[in-house]
């Protein structure tokens, strides 16, 4: 795992594709029981290298149900996001991950993480990664339908702030998935 992650982290496979350069972002351990699949780091992930250190990890952990200490203790819950590097800024919000992280590094570090019971796919690019086929018409009915996804995948919508409307359009997410989110995250930490 140590020189798998070292690896992962010199990586430059796609460096003149990236505005800030690369800095790969990934916390992985073989211990870990829960992993977490994200989109790519923003611009503050990328500035400090700690996984899901903005607006959205704090609310990512607030649906969990966890705290900071638990959330990056590394031998409990790992961060493998779709895209390793900030990938730069689109019309309408950060440009999707780049497309060669996950077929280059996920399947080897998913090997080395044997006792990981729980994946949890954050937005559309790792639903339709790892769901294929299997994932609803769009990501709205993919949330919707969560359990069809376990007990192997828990499926959410992205936590940034910029979701407000979906979350204020969808308050079923907050009443119904989050509990179960809860629910899940607790079988494989404990209490």
């Amino acid at each position: 795992m140590k020189e798998l992650l070292s690896q992962i982290r010199n990586c430059t496979v796609c460096s003149h594709h990236l505005p800030l350069g690369p800095r790969p972002i990934v916390a992985a351990n073989p211990s870990a029981k829960i992993l977490i699949i994200g989109h790519a780091p923003g611009t503050k992930v990328h500035g400090t290298g700690i996984p899901w250190d903005d607006p959205s990890g704090k609310q990512l952990r607030s649906w969990m149900g966890v705290s900071n200490e638990t959330f990056y203790d590394e031998t409990r819950i790992a961060q493998m996001p779709m895209g390793f590097c900030y990938p730069g800024k689109g019309k309408s919000g950060d440009l999707p991950p780049r497309p060669e992280c996950a077929p280059k590094w996920h399947q080897s570090l998913l090997n080395l993480m044997p006792k990981t019971g729980l994946i949890i796919l954050i937005g559309q690019h790792s639903q339709l990664y790892y769901l294929k086929e299997q994932r609803n018409r769009n990501l709205t009915e993919t949330v919707k339908n969560y359990r069809d996804y376990l007990p192997k995948y828990f499926v959410l919508p992205h936590p940034s702030p910029r979701n407000r409307f979906w979350l204020s359009k969808n308050p079923w997410f907050e009443s119904e998935v989050l509990p179960e989110l809860k629910t899940e995250i607790s079988k494989y930490l404990g209490s």
